[in-house]
């Protein structure tokens, strides 16, 4: 397999570095049920499908840039408006997001003014209320709630109670580590970026199944030498693969953060900072929980 640096025979002493990993996720984690907190009162910036707003799908005759028509709204007063254009076989559909119902009137005039008022048409006009915008948070809350539970459950079927729970912590940082961060940039939290963090969770637990499944082979081979030495070993020997899959992962991220509209933008950021993240917290988390369970129990048990 192709190697980084020589990544392989690296003897970095992960594992005994824990505690100040501990202490960076925790502050992490901590920005991360702030921004649930503030989710939950309402004072965190949501988009269209939680909070509210109009969604217009409309069809132009002729092809008009997005970025000019997203300027033009702006510079009329709607300044959150979210574009997305759709398959058609002539001309031009869009898909409009706003979250006042008032700028409704707003884009249509403008459309109408810019295109023509007989060159534009509306398939149709969906508004989102608020009962509507709650029940899918609520249902988002679960996706992930029930994401991290089942990953709990697969991870101990296959290996034992502590690394089932080791991965769920890992994971569960992850997507709040994200979340944080997202809500310390502003950023407006849409089922896109429900989507994000699901796939966070699934990126996560492929990388930590990696790690984990070399700390059990060493285990067995190595069952003499003390666990923390074999953790250590056992993430040192896959580095390189994680670098790789990683990097490999992040390349299509960067073109479409770089070359990508500003409906994919958030999207693309919340991926990217989940693969390091998640990343991170495979070497950093999920496996020197394992090494700081056993030195716990064996701590209970001499005592």
């Amino acid at each position: 397999m192709f190697e980084i640096l020589s990544l392989k025979r690296t003897e970095w002493n992960i594992v005994g570095r824990r505690r100040i990993a501990f202490v960076f996720s925790a502050v992490m984690v901590l920005v991360g049920l702030v921004a649930v907190f503030q989710m939950v009162i309402g004072r965190a910036p949501m988009g269209i499908d939680f909070a509210g707003g109009v969604a217009m799908t409309v069809h132009l005759e002729q092809k008009t840039d997005v970025d000019s028509i997203r300027k033009g709204l702006s510079a009329r007063g709607v300044g959150d408006v979210q574009i997305q254009q759709a398959a058609c076989e002539s001309g031009q559909r869009l898909l409009i997001k706003v979250k006042e119902a008032s700028q409704e009137q707003i884009v249509r005039g403008f459309l109408e003014e810019s295109a023509g008022a007989d060159k534009v048409s509306y398939e149709g006009i969906q508004v989102v209320g608020p009962a509507v915008g709650k029940k899918l948070r609520q249902q988002a809350t679960w996706a992930v709630t029930w994401a991290i539970i089942l990953i709990t459950v697969y991870i101990w079927i296959r290996f034992e109670y502590r690394f089932g729970i080791a991965a769920a912590i890992a994971t569960a940082h992850d997507v709040l580590a994200v979340l944080g961060i997202m809500w310390l940039l502003d950023k407006d939290f849409t089922l896109l970026t429900v989507t994000a963090l699901l796939t966070i969770a699934g990126y996560s637990l492929t990388d930590t199944v990696v790690v984990f499944d070399r700390i059990r082979e060493n285990m067995r081979l190595h069952h003499r030498d003390p666990l923390e030495n074999i953790v250590n070993t056992s993430i040192n020997e896959v580095l390189s693969r994680t670098i790789v899959t990683s990097m490999t992962t992040m390349f299509p991220l960067v073109a479409f953060l770089i070359y990508g509209s500003p409906v994919t933008f958030d999207f693309s950021l919340a991926l990217t900072m989940g693969i390091i993240i998640g990343t991170y917290s495979s070497w950093f988390i999920a496996s020197p929980i394992i090494v700081e369970w056993e030195f716990r129990r064996r701590k209970r048990g001499a005592g």
